[in-house]
């Protein structure tokens, strides 16, 4: 995808498209017809599993209201205290973010979110159970928007560890 295509694509899928590009990821953003807000909708569309749809959980840490970004795979549910032990110190706690806290820290809408091209940089984590899939799809920055890769691509994209964080069955 070149850039002048880019502009025809909405905001927040722009911004995606160019940290791909300029992180040299092979797989631009892609449009869906119809919107993919939650990870069942965007499997159904793409005809895949539902573990394979890398959704992204934004959680925020108190007090300091800063932006936690977990990554998990689309069939697996965040264990909230999982992730606060990793991204919280001195008793801090993590809370559910809103959607204005979410549109004001990533610069996207809930079911949009990509895991990259946030508006603030979030603490991020990704889910090691994203490891089980050869590809992965995540959202490209709006509701219709995603983008495929491999579950390793995200630590190259995002710098973010690989941790246990999702509640097992």
């Amino acid at each position: 995808m070149s850039h002048a295509e880019w502009k025809h694509l909405p905001e927040g899928v722009q911004r995606v498209a160019k940290v791909l590009h300029d992180k040299g990821h092979p797989h631009a953003p892609v449009m869906l017809d119809d919107a993919a807000r939650t990870a069942q909708q965007a499997a159904d569309a793409l005809g895949i599993s539902l573990g394979q749809i890398a959704k992204s959980i934004i959680f925020k840490r108190k007090p300091d209201a800063v932006a936690v970004l977990v990554i998990t795979s689309g069939d697996r549910r965040v264990d909230e205290k999982k992730v606060q032990a990793l991204v919280c110190l001195d008793g801090q706690k993590l809370g559910r973010a809103d959607a204005d806290f979410v549109k004001s820290s990533t610069g996207f809408s809930i079911g949009g979110v990509s895991p990259v091209g946030h508006a603030v940089p979030p603490v991020t984590l990704i889910d090691r159970d994203l490891l089980r899939f050869d590809e992965i799809w995540a959202a490209a920055g709006h509701p219709h928007g995603v983008f495929r890769l491999q579950p390793m691509d995200l630590k190259h994209l995002t710098g973010a560890p690989v941790a246990d964080v999702t509640v097992q069955d």
